[in-house]
């Protein structure tokens, strides 16, 4: 089984030297609090949570959860663990300090999500859905609702859920079948089936508190008509306690390719008591709130995939003995060379690892917009930060997992074909990461969020700030400035130049081929996705080479670390980047190639 290091130091240089966080928690609620000491002894705690409870119970979790008459039973050592997580007072990180948690900025709730879900990705769902529960109910939920459900989601005494798809739906929400009646207590009657519901039932908490998606009688049609419910598995006691049953019960649990660990559960609500979040008929903007939390939170398992494979694959190329090195020999008392001396095998191992540290900066990046969405001190710096994490969200979520599952997939691929058996644990990470391509909205709708509403109708502004930001950063290596004499640097920074303005050049000509052809849009809107990410992804790079660099010069810091950090960022430039030009190229090619082909033609007979 490959294991699994905390990489904190990679963490640390992130939130302190290339993101800079602390002024930015200056901005939030109980920012203050986080000074580096703090975060620096957390995350050095959840290390130690993440490596000595969750990485040893990862694969014999690879078994799977057990349904029985309505009751799932999680495997071996989970409930074990998460007795302890909760007893450590993991769940309360971020939450409301009101409410009985520590009030922390959420980007360091998103830090640890990304470690728990590289030590055990089923595992770490479970916890997981409870940050959108709570998010949600946080800023819609009324008084009552934060008191009764708050305190308990936060001390992780119960769970939540977040329940949006149906049998005959997924993304189309304006599809949906559940309805909810108004009952005279103020209550709703709630009927209808869910599916796929991650962590949907289980037995690690006493209560589960779920989300529901549903529609009033009056409700009108599409997705204008959706309102927001909290349906918990049990009723609230009047003491605050879980009380009677409530008519909610998990069908069966998904037989699927990964994150077997994880109850994903067909819930079915018969009759059952619900509580309307918000205003009807504005369920999902109630929602938006869960669902940005979820994606930043699904990109980075992207990022997890990739680190954890890497770790895995990395540990046995240098000891794998095979062939001798093209170049010359390299151990000469042995009867082979570490794999590790092929060219091949260090493109597959330092692609996985741009991705998993590329993926991470940009999360980290993204994560400080997520800081002042929820906990800003004023409602406009609230607005400002939701636009611009709104931006950056499809970005990295359809990107960052797209490169996961390729990292995950370099992975089995080193170990060649011990990488296939399951007992080296490299292709159970793959079947895991592929789940994050899909869940959250598919890499196609996150596609078409960004092409569609973040770009196109936004008219290019947050594309236009972010690609600001890339300017002001390469300014400060013109030739005639200290930090331009830095030929590496120059070189980075004038790529970062060139591709804000590409970027700039692709949206606006998307944007007038769409005018022709409103297809047109949708034939582009993946590829304008991909180029985005690795957009965003050069101008991580290029700030963390930028701060290595410095801290060399300056004689500071871990001198292994900062250069591996230039060798990574050279590689991405050379060997990765050049990517972005064939989806640049692809967004020009006609529609025609897609959609001339009539319908029947796909007829496999």
């Amino acid at each position: 089984m490959p294991n699994y290091k905390v990489p904190v130091n990679d963490y640390l240089f992130l939130f302190n030297d290339v993101v800079d966080m602390q002024p930015k928690f200056q901005q939030v609620e109980g920012g203050e609090d986080a000074t580096p000491d703090m975060v620096e002894a957390i995350f050095t705690e959840a290390a130690k949570f993440c490596e000595n409870e969750l990485v040893p119970i990862y694969q014999s979790g690879d078994e799977g959860c057990q349904w029985a008459d309505g009751v799932v039973t999680t495997p071996k050592g989970f409930k074990e663990a998460y007795a302890k997580y909760i007893e450590a007072g993991w769940t309360g990180l971020t939450g409301s300090a009101e409410m009985g948690g520590q009030g922390l900025p959420s980007s360091i709730g998103v830090a640890i999500n990304e470690m728990m879900t590289t030590a055990n990705w089923a595992w770490a769902m479970y916890p997981g859905l409870s940050e959108g529960a709570m998010a949600t109910l946080e800023t819609s939920g009324t008084d009552q609702q934060r008191k009764d459900y708050l305190p308990k989601l936060i001390s992780g005494v119960w769970s939540g859920t977040m329940c949006l798809t149906e049998p005959h739906c997924g993304t189309d929400l304006g599809l949906m079948k559940t309805k909810a009646v108004p009952k005279d207590d103020g209550s709703f009657a709630i009927d209808g089936t869910k599916i796929f519901i991650s962590a949907g039932e289980h037995d690690l908490t006493e209560n589960i508190v779920h989300i529901v998606l549903a529609k009033l009688p009056d409700a009108p049609k599409g997705t204008k008509g959706l309102s927001l419910f909290i349906i918990p598995k049990f009723l609230v006691a009047e003491d605050g306690s879980a009380g009677d049953r409530n008519g909610v019960r998990c069908g069966s649990i998904e037989h699927k390719m990964g994150i077997h660990g994880n109850g994903t559960a067909v819930l079915n609500f018969d009759n059952a008591t619900g509580f309307l979040i918000g205003e009807p008929h504005n369920g999902l903007n109630a929602m938006f709130t869960y669902m940005n939390v979820a994606r930043i939170g699904t990109a980075s398992q992207g990022a997890a995939a990739a680190e954890r494979s890497y770790q895995g694959a990395s540990e046995y190329a240098r000891d794998r003995l095979a062939m001798r090195s093209i170049s010359g020999v390299k151990n000469p008392d042995g009867p082979a060379d570490p794999i590790i001396e092929h060219p091949d095998v260090r493109r597959m191992l330092l692609t996985q690892r741009v991705i998993a540290e590329g993926g991470r900066a940009m999360v980290t990046y993204a994560s400080q917009f997520a800081d002042v969405y929820r906990g800003g001190k004023t409602p406009e710096a609230r607005n400002a930060a939701e636009a611009r994490l709104g931006f950056c969200t499809p970005i990295l979520k359809g990107f960052i997992t797209e490169l996961g599952v390729e990292a995950a997939n370099h992975g089995v691929q080193v170990f060649g074909g011990h990488g296939y058996i399951q007992e080296w644990g490299m292709e159970q990470i793959l079947r895991d990461s592929r789940i994050a391509t899909l869940y959250e909205g598919t890499t196609g709708i996150q596609a078409l969020d960004l092409i569609g509403r973040k770009v196109l109708a936004d008219k290019f502004k947050q594309l236009n700030m972010f690609t600001g930001d890339m300017f002001r950063f390469a300014r400060r290596f013109l030739p005639w400035k200290d930090e331009g004499k830095n030929k590496v640097m120059r070189k980075q920074a004038w790529t970062v130049v060139k591709l804000a303005i590409k970027w700039r050049l692709l949206s606006f000509r998307v944007a007038m081929r769409a005018k022709r052809n409103a297809d047109n849009a949708g034939a582009a809107s993946v590829d304008f996705l991909m180029f985005s990410g690795y957009a965003f992804m050069a101008f991580m790079w290029a700030q963390m080479s930028a701060v290595a660099t410095n801290k060399l010069l300056a004689g500071e810091g871990d001198k292994e670390f900062l250069e591996s950090k230039l060798h990574t960022a050279e590689f991405f430039f050379q060997r990765i980047l050049p990517r972005a030009d064939a989806h640049a190229k692809t967004m020009g090619a006609s529609v025609e190639s897609l959609m001339a082909m009539p319908t029947s033609y796909f007829d496999a007979t």
